[in-house]
């Protein structure tokens, strides 16, 4: 048997190949990501006696290209976990992190580990760009989070508390009615200056231009605050020009972030699992297909232990000799961002509080045991994992066998 190991990088890879007891077949050689160059490698791993198999890191997206090029040219191919490859023996004391070194590691690993390697399968086009808009998503969530928080400083010198007199939500074009007020009204003498009935017959119109809900309570309380504010700033064009180009930017990253989740959503609308994962309890527009994005298809862990391993809720075990550890912190070895949306899903149980909900229910029964509130989350996290597991792994399992029915 042949070992394969390839150290992948942003504009080349490097390859080792092994065999049992040693033996080297190749030393480690550079290969560009080319397809021709790619091409070469495969017939020359193909011409190698006996079974071949591939392994690399599984890091970031320069994997992927290699990853499949491979597979679809019918060799065995298999991503492992980073922290797998850190964490195998090289069973020496000198430190040497080179390419090659790496690329011999690997194969090293991968001839110790031949029976429990498992086959690459290429993540379909769907779930490939439901979890790129995922990852877009996110970053474009933190730039709006930071945006409002600039904007919201910035009108504390010119309009303080103005945010508090609005609640409306943010529509789907990404605008927000105090964000778009701050950008018309950006100064408390915008308001004060005027008469209330000026303001009033002003504000109302605005609210009718801008398609917002006019209620005169609502410009009695702006009207209020204008008058008793006490601004660090005056009414000047370098203010009107902060304020706006912040309301501005603000905007146009909202703007973002619900195109991307429209995308997501008529992404994930798309995938069998649907309408199973919508109708979890604690789930909504932006967990579900946030959830289905990292967990991908769930048919590639082996056991419901696997996943919550994947999602790093796991609870962690410490024990050696008579010393037994009661409260270990879990591994968080997998993705932050699938637990940021499982942390929210829970914490929508912990609000709501559904007494039917068998993740609630567990919740509680931690809570009840005296745990600490962050093992109760983590706990409840695992459960709703395991019962996703199930259900979604059983709805693509129907989908599949129905599928083969209707081609057969």
């Amino acid at each position: 048997m042949n070992a394969v190991g390839i150290d992948v990088s942003s504009r080349k890879s490097t390859v080792a190949v092994l065999r049992p007891l040693g033996e080297v077949v190749c030393l480690p050689f550079d290969v560009t990501h080319d397809i021709a160059v790619l091409a070469s490698l495969v017939e020359k791993l193909k011409a190698l006696d006996g079974e071949t198999r591939v392994v690399m890191e599984h890091t970031g997206r320069y994997y992927e290209a290699v990853a499949k090029a491979l597979h679809e040219a019918g060799l065995f191919v298999c991503a492992v976990n980073p922290l797998l490859i850190k964490e195998y023996g090289a069973n020496s004391l000198r430190r040497v992190k080179t390419d090659k070194a790496d690329a011999v590691k690997i194969a090293r690993y991968a001839l110790d580990n031949w029976a429990d390697l498992r086959d690459f399968t290429p993540m379909d086009a769907i779930r490939y760009d439901l979890k790129t808009l995922n990852r877009q998503f996110q970053l474009a969530s933190k730039q709006r989070t930071a945006s409002a928080n600039n904007l919201i400083a910035l009108l504390e010198q010119s309009f303080p508390g103005i945010r508090k007199c609005f609640d409306s939500p943010v529509r789907s074009d990404g605008t927000q009615k105090w964000v778009d007020f701050a950008h018309s009204f950006w100064h408390v003498d915008c308001v004060r200056k005027q008469p209330f009935a000026a303001f009033c017959e002003r504000y109302r119109k605005w609210c009718k231009r801008h398609a917002y809900l006019f209620k005169l309570s609502n410009a009695e309380e702006v009207y209020a605050l204008a008058k008793r504010a006490v601004v660090l700033t005056p009414k000047s064009k370098v203010v009107k020009v902060l304020v706006q180009e912040a309301a501005n930017q603000l905007i146009s990253i909202s703007r973002s972030v619900e195109v991307y989740r429209a995308e997501m959503d008529r992404l994930a609308a798309m995938l069998p699992e649907y309408p199973v994962v919508m109708g979890m309890y604690g789930v909504g527009k932006s967990t579900g297909p946030h959830l289905m994005a990292e967990l991908g298809d769930v048919r590639r862990f082996p056991h419901r232990s696997s996943i919550v391993a994947f999602a790093g809720v796991d609870p962690g075990v410490v024990g050696s000799g008579k010393m037994q550890l009661s409260s270990v912190t879990t591994s968080k070895r997998g993705s932050p961002q699938l637990r940021k949306a499982l942390f929210q899903v829970v914490s929508t149980y912990v609000k709501c509080k559904p007494e039917n909900e068998a993740v609630y229910q567990f919740y509680a029964k931690k809570r009840d045991e005296g745990k600490p509130f962050f093992v109760c989350t983590t706990a409840a996290a695992n459960k709703f994992l395991r019962i996703y597991y199930a259900r979604v792994k059983e709805c693509l399992n129907a989908a599949e066998s129905a599928t083969q029915v209707e081609e057969g």
